[in-house]
This record gives structure tokens, C-alpha cells and sequence, in this order.
């Protein structure tokens, strides 16, 4: 299994997970067009899309996506908050209840904490075990037998704290965000023997620093670390 970051950030997010001639994305909060030309105009080679929350830096092309035929699976609100409920190719999926996307593709949904109902994923394939988090405060759940993870890491604390946003945008990071500390103390609270390689996703432009957050990582887990270009 190979994760590739497309683009992660406030400005749009799309995620691929390849297995040899197998193809999953998550996310579609790209252009149409700009998602149509990194897929080489192939969408309908794609199993399916995940989607994490109704936001449009997650969700923009989801009416588009469904529109091209393609399979996608999110909560029942993320489709009733942007009226698509009813679409043949709109699958509702419940945290907790694992489902498979075309007989592939095996998929844990599973509650996050974010300003709306959004979902984490653990997706399994050939014996590779990827966890995918993002837009979360933390995560309640704990996983074993992983072997790629992409997780949040948004901000510091001491260098939002030290910042010129307001009061009001900093308290939104804190409870809907996930920190770099947080993601260090769920790393340490996991099984990490297996993991090959950790993706850290949607860095903040103010309030991250990604060499510090690739090191600390590194040194803290002792895998490879990648940051997702935003």
C-alpha cells in the first residue's frame, strides 16, 4: 500500500491510496478540474472516496464526484448538510461499522472531535493497515497491528499561544485541531512496531513549524516521517 498526499490544508485536501492497479481516495476538497488532471482524467478507475466531514476544504467536488459516477461513503450528515442524500453512489457509513469498497478495500470508520460529525478511517488492504486522522481534537480510539499512519498535526501549542490571532480563532484550534503534543502523546499510546512510515497532514501556516514537527517526530518514534505539502 502506498498514501500520497495530493494537497492537505484550509485551502482543499485529497489523499490517495494506491495498492499495485487498486486506487482509493480520500477527501475531495480540490478544484473538480485540478482533482480530473492529478487523476488523469480517470476518475472512474478510482474504488471510491472517503470523506472525512461536510467542510469544503474536504468536501468541495463531492456533488461533482458523485456527479462523474464514483462511489463515495460519509457520514449521513456530511450528504444531508450539502443535499445529496439519495444519490445511487452516496453511501452512508456509521462510525464503528466497518464496510469494504468493492471488495477491496476493507474500511473502519470511526468518531472524531471536530465543530461538526467527521470520521477517521483505518483502511486495510493485502496485509497493510493505514490510519487516516484529521480535523480532530483527539482520538479516544487505540489501534494495533498499524503499518502506515496520516495524522494531524496543525499547530504547537507555545507557538499559538505566542501568536496575533484572536482569542476566538485560537480556542477553535484547541478544541477542534489536533496539536503536535497531542499527536506525540496518541503516537506513544499506540502500537508502533509495525508502522513503516508516519504522514503528519494540514499544518498550519502560522502556527506550525515542519522541520521541528519531522524532527520531533522522528526522534520521538524512531520511523520515517513525511509532511503533506499544503
Amino acid at each position: 500500500m502506498i498514501f500520497q498526499p495530493i494537497a492537505s490544508g484550509s485551502s482543499g485536501n485529497l489523499y490517495l491510496v494506491k495498492d499495485g492497479d487498486r486506487q482509493l481516495a480520500i477527501e475531495c476538497g480540490m478544484q473538480f478540474k485540478k482533482i480530473q488532471q492529478q487523476l488523469k482524467y480517470r476518475l472512474t478507475k478510482l474504488d471510491g472516496v472517503l470523506v472525512s466531514h461536510c467542510h469544503s476544504d474536504h468536501a468541495r467536488s463531492l456533488r461533482k464526484i458523485l456527479g462523474a459516477g464514483v462511489d463515495v461513503y460519509a457520514l449521513d450528515y456530511t450528504f444531508e448538510s450539502l443535499e445529496l442524500i439519495g444519490r445511487h453512489n452516496a453511501h452512508t457509513v456509521k462510525a464503528m461499522k466497518a464496510f469494504t469498497v468493492k471488495e477491496y478495500w476493507r474500511v473502519l470508520p470511526f468518531d472524531l472531535i471536530h465543530d461538526v460529525p467527521a470520521l477517521g478511517f483505518l483502511i486495510e488492504s493485502d496485509g497493510d493497515k493505514l490510519l487516516y486522522v484529521t480535523d480532530t481534537a483527539y482520538v479516544k480510539n487505540r489501534f494495533q497491528g498499524l503499518t502506515m499512519i496520516a495524522i494531524e498535526a496543525n499547530y504547537s501549542e507555545p507557538i499559538l499561544r505566542e501568536s496575533d490571532e484572536s482569542a476566538e480563532r485560537k480556542m477553535r484550534s484547541l478544541r477542534y485541531h489536533m496539536s503536535i503534543e497531542w499527536v506525540l502523546g496518541f503516537l506513544a499510546a499506540n502500537d508502533l512496531s509495525s508502522v513503516r512510515e508516519i504522514h503528519l497532514l494540514h499544518l498550519s501556516d502560522a502556527h506550525s513549524d515542519e522541520a521541528m514537527f519531522k524532527r520531533v517526530v522522528e526522534e520521538a518514534t524512531g520511523k520515517p516521517v513525511y509532511v503533506a505539502k499544503r
